[in-house]
């Protein structure tokens, strides 16, 4: 998500200072990357020492954009240390701390009911990291975003997993089987989108403090209709067959059905009302743009076998 984030922010006057564990190239190559510093920090090596709040804090940021923090205590110990040191602390949380969805569109106000590691250690930090700004006045502000796509990413399918084989399916004009009626429903978001809900949470620090945003397209997709809309963008009248999930996820291998299960389960379909009103975030995407860029990187870099005929 840097690959975006980062021009973005370049581009808009701020010095940037990018922290990962290694090395390595963004997904498109921009000319804003010449002008920004690159640190190599191991955090978890630097978090057993005690030491990553304190390598953080001697760089002197006005502002920490923390994108993979994944416990509680891994928040709190960052934000103890920078409190009163930062005018802004943004991090990366998911909607999968709402867990099931109950009212739709769900909205960040709805109680969080999260399920699975990822979603369960999520909301832990949004809940701790909320209380902590209310209580202290520490300037956090959390953007939860759905399913990240874009060049560079292989996207959440039609059948709620990563498998490419069922996007070359519906490109070829076979048969795809679907769980249960295919009504389950899955949330994407460009990742240029993610990265000017960050950018306009930055702008608008003083009313994005405290709070919790989605960062997500307009709408959800049913698995059914995005595999129909699919089909139709490859030129293609969809064949679609539904089967009940004990009897879809045999046909599947494990990790597949795995990852399936862990989407339709949670079925996400969440509002961007509260980011509109407050930060004027305006995604470019709709849920299929995003995917169709995606699917189209992979294709012309030759990522993904699609039919001679559609290429």
């Amino acid at each position: 998500m840097g690959t975006y984030l980062v021009p973005r922010l370049v581009m808009a006057g701020h010095e940037v200072i990018s922290v990962s564990r290694q090395a390595r190239q963004p997904y498109s190559d921009h000319y804003a990357w010449k002008s920004v510093r690159r640190i190599t920090i191991d955090r978890n090596e630097a978090e057993t020492n005690n030491d990553f709040g304190n390598q953080i804090a001697k760089l002197l940021p006005d502002a920490v954009i923390d994108m993979i923090c994944f416990k509680p205590e891994s928040a709190r110990i960052l934000a103890e240390i920078l409190n009163g040191r930062i005018e802004h602390f943004l991090l990366c949380g998911t909607i999968w701390v709402h867990g099931h969805s109950e009212i739709v569109p769900t909205d960040e106000s709805q109680q969080r009911k999260p399920f699975g590691d990822y979603g369960i250690m999520k909301a832990a930090i949004e809940s701790w990291l909320l209380s902590y700004s209310h209580r202290t006045g520490f300037p956090a502000t959390i953007l939860h975003p759905g399913h990240i796509v874009g060049p560079g990413w292989i996207p959440l399918n039609p059948a709620g997993n990563f498998n490419p084989e069922v996007f070359r399916k519906l490109a070829a004009g076979e048969e795809l089987l679907l769980p249960n009626l295919g009504l389950e429903t899955v949330h994407h978001v460009h990742a240029d989108d993610v990265a000017q809900i960050f950018e306009k949470a930055i702008i608008n620090r003083s009313i994005a403090s405290g709070e919790s945003f989605h960062a997500v397209s307009p709408g959800a997709l049913t698995l059914r209709g995005f595999a129909e809309a699919m089909s139709a963008w490859f030129g293609r009248k969809p064949k679609l067959r539904f089967l009940p999930w004990d009897e879809w996820k045999k046909t599947v291998s494990e990790t597949d059905a795995n990852a399936t299960w862990d989407h339709i389960a949670h079925s996400p379909n969440c509002s961007i009302e509260k980011a509109r009103r407050l930060l004027n975030y305006t995604p470019r995407y709709s849920s299929l743009q995003a995917v169709q860029e995606s699917i189209k990187y992979l294709i012309d870099n030759k990522l993904i076998g699609i039919p001679d005929m559609l290429k």
